[in-house]
């Protein structure tokens, strides 16, 4: 059996997936084309090598292993419409990002960039406007691996951590829990919303103006999701018109960020490229992830992180 992989993970790890009886081909993503080597594969590793192959020429692919939880870059419909199955990396980047969601609410609240500033100024002054976390609203918009991470983590510090999610089902570390029906009441109880959810027609700018509207004018609002969750423009507006005690986005609709796109230049807002999964453990976890999934097909059981096409998560 053929796969593909369109990320080196070195001679040691690519070994154990041969040891599991499967023949390697390797192309890196930004180079890959279809061919006759590339087209006849079985499974394809990757992350988002959608743009150079094409996999309707790819007539033997059976399975698509994503090495990121969102899916949203893969052709979804055609994986459908054909069978394939599709799995993703759920978990595998959730304590980097539960680290990063934490740290971001923190440098809002204590004004981090004023010092940063102040730093480089080399001006010695005192911030009497810094605040303390400790008895707020932490609320999550999808309670998925990610944030129940980043939940376990905010429980030292003393806040009410509520989630959002379709049906308001109980999740372990929150406190309380609320249906997609009730998004604009949730939306009014966060003082810091963490934009936590995946990327789907439905989910394509649910933080638009009516909702921003519906959130505290001094929120701090994290964006570490997709960047289409949030309508920019009205994002930008609504910073122009004073809201937000602060804004952290690390996922943009377009990336890389244009240079002249007005989210570089505005006040509250931390700007970040899409980093918050980095960690040294990031390619130890994925690939152990991979592994057993390949050790599954191969030996036909159940994948681990099989997602619905269909639904995009």
């Amino acid at each position: 059996m053929k796969v593909l992989f369109t990320y080196d993970y070195g001679k040691e790890k690519m070994d154990k997936v041969k040891a599991l009886g499967y023949e390697i081909v390797y192309s890196h993503e930004r180079a890959v084309e279809n061919g006759p080597e590339i087209d006849g594969i079985d499974v394809l590793v990757c992350y988002n090598p959608f743009e150079n192959l094409d996999i309707r020429k790819m007539k033997k692919l059976k399975w698509i292993q994503i090495s990121s939880i969102g899916i949203d870059q893969a052709p979804l419909e055609y994986v459908a419409q054909h069978g394939i199955k599709i799995t993703n990396n759920r978990g595998g980047y959730s304590i980097p990002m539960g680290e990063w969601i934490v740290l971001k609410a923190l440098e809002i609240y204590k004004q981090s960039y004023s010092f940063y500033e102040n730093q480089k100024d080399k001006k010695w002054k005192i911030n009497r406007d810094v605040l303390e976390i400790h008895g707020k609203t932490v609320g999550f918009l999808g309670t998925g691996s990610i944030a129940v991470e980043a939940a376990k983590r905010f429980s030292g510090f003393g806040v009410r951590v509520i989630g959002l999610n379709r049906d308001g089902r109980d999740i372990e570390h929150f406190d309380c829990c609320m249906p997609l029906d009730r998004i604009d009441e949730f939306a009014g109880l966060c003082d810091v919303l963490v934009l936590s959810l995946p990327y789907t027609k439905d989910t394509h700018h649910i933080v638009d103006e009516t909702l921003i509207s519906n959130m505290k004018d001094d929120c701090a609002l994290i964006n570490i999701s997709r960047g289409s969750i949030i309508d920019e423009q009205a994002l930008v507006k609504a910073l122009e018109d004073g809201k937000f005690m602060g804004v952290a986005l690390d996922v943009f609709e377009q990336e890389p960020l244009e240079e002249a796109c007005p989210l570089w230049d505005m006040k509250r807002l931390i700007v970040t490229p899409h980093n918050s999964w980095m960690s040294q453990m990031r390619n130890e976890r994925r690939f152990d992830m991979i592994l057993e999934n390949l050790r599954r097909y191969i030996d036909g059981e159940k994948l681990i992180n099989e997602v619905d096409p269909k639904k995009g998560y």
